[in-house]
């Protein structure tokens, strides 16, 4: 298998700790998907990162899609429970750490316009969404040890990639270390782990 994705990539991080927590060997290829023509545009029609190709060719694309792919393959280390109610509740932690990276990301790519064809309407709008999200990520994570339940899951990987993006980028000026003393914590505690050290986001 080979996966095309970058760095910088949040979405690329979580299938990449998830490929070290179940020990799965794949090739990673770094690719620029901003050109108009790119390697990702053959395999995967929408051009984004991360694209997973598998064996026979087939290519998996959406984290969401590759992270489910790949915890049933292997028996090792499951971050995705069996039982369709724990299922869903680590899918829905999964969603909603991604939903603020999709607002973060919205709110990056308009700082990147001309400013005279930037929204400040639009900018405040992702921003106040990417704040709500981070407030209910710390509300819903309390004092307990892990996201969800008594175990280590995807839950916590999808939190971790989250809140290491958005320390990277810091979108519209957004933070929350200092604001949410828990999820410092837990994202502290999710980098001693060997596959969150080894593919940390870059320096800022």
């Amino acid at each position: 298998m080979k996966l095309l994705g970058s760095v910088p990539s949040p979405y690329t991080r979580k299938v990449r700790i998830v490929l070290a927590e179940k020990k799965i060997d794949c090739d990673f290829e770094v690719v620029d998907v901003l050109p108009a023509e790119n390697p990702v545009n053959a395999l995967n029609p929408l051009g984004k990162v991360p694209t997973l190709l598998l064996d026979d060719g087939t290519a998996l694309f959406d984290s969401r899609v590759i992270v489910e792919f790949l915890d049933s393959v292997s028996p090792i280390s499951r971050l995705i429970p069996d039982d369709n109610r724990e299922r869903v509740a680590v899918r829905r932690w999964e969603a909603l750490a991604d939903g603020c990276l999709d607002a973060g990301l919205l709110i990056r790519y308009e700082s990147l316009r001309p400013k005279k064809e930037q929204s400040k309407d639009w900018s405040d709008k992702q921003i106040g969404k990417l704040r709500r999200g981070l407030a209910m990520l710390a509300a819903e994570l309390g004092d307990k040890a892990w996201c969800h339940g008594d175990r280590y899951t995807l839950a916590d990987i999808a939190l971790g990639c989250c809140l290491g993006w958005i320390s990277f980028r810091k979108p519209g000026g957004v933070e929350w270390r200092g604001d949410y003393p828990n999820l410092e914590r837990h994202y502290d505690k999710l980098m001693e782990r060997p596959a969150f050290a080894e593919t940390p986001p870059p320096a800022a």
